[in-house]
């Protein structure tokens, strides 16, 4: 028997989208992992009661196939299935299916178990992974790191400080935001003239209340076949908190439909 898969209903609201009426990557994160909350606490292993064993989730990678982003007003079915486990890691999967039922986001993520005092993984207890029907397996999916940026490399900056509305219940940054500074590095001109169809992005070290980063990007001209952008947050200390690289293709009537 498979894992079990948990799938809900969602509309796209105005200030889940952009200046293109499109859903941003950072609000598909926080829509996808309410649905895996929404999933942990109808098996009654969501955070509070993770909490109380004083660990919490982590996600460690999100690897995403984009096919199409909703636009405002669409009604979506998001689905998720805790696919397979081993004792450090679990491997989840999420989907977003139009209203025709026509995928539109495929999500790969890699989840970790850290313990709240000592920021330290731990092994995933089997009380807590135990209702989810996973797999247990030696070795989870593998999902390839970013292109990494390199000296050489033209960069678009821009710096951004940690406010206290940044930080979630884990105590360091939301991963939704790292979406926000990641792109927001790119123009305008090029964020409104293309659409995503790829995502992979690896969150390396913490950040936390009133760190200053910096957002790194550029624009990967010697990829003929795709267009692709590498990208990088960057502590004020040097170490990488996220690296990141997207895929594009140009926008057309075809592709900008709802």
């Amino acid at each position: 028997m498979g894992a079990n898969i948990f799938s809900e209903k969602h509309q796209i609201t105005f200030y889940e989208t952009d200046v293109t009426n499109t859903v941003t990557p950072a609000m598909l994160v926080n829509m996808i992992i309410l649905a895996s909350e929404d999933q942990t606490d109808s098996l009654g292993v969501g955070a509070e009661a993770v909490a109380k064993l004083g660990i919490g989730w982590v996600v460690t990678q999100y690897k995403m196939d984009i096919t199409r982003l909703p636009k405002v007003g669409e009604t979506v079915e998001l689905s998720t299935q805790a696919t397979c486990y081993n004792r450090y890691f679990a491997f989840r999967e999420f989907w977003v299916h139009d209203s025709a039922g026509k995928e539109c986001v495929h999500v790969e993520s890699i989840w970790v178990t850290m313990n709240h005092e000592t920021r330290k993984l731990v092994t995933i207890p089997e009380a807590v992974i135990a209702p989810f029907n996973s797999e247990e397996v030696k070795m989870i999916p593998r999902i390839s790191r970013p292109k990494r940026l390199t000296d050489s490399d033209q960069l678009m900056t821009k710096k951004y400080q940690v406010r206290y509305f940044d930080i979630d219940g884990n105590g360091h940054v939301n991963n939704a935001h790292y979406f926000d500074w990641l792109l927001d590095a790119l123009p305008m001109s090029f964020l409104t003239r293309h659409n995503l169809t790829e995502i992979n992005i690896r969150f390396e070290n913490e950040v936390q209340y009133h760190h200053i980063v910096t957002s790194e990007a550029t624009l990967m001209t010697d990829v003929p076949e795709t267009i692709m952008t590498k990208h990088r947050i960057v502590m004020e200390n040097g170490e990488v908190a996220t690296e990141a690289e997207f895929h594009w293709e140009p926008v057309t009537q075809h592709t900008d439909q709802a």
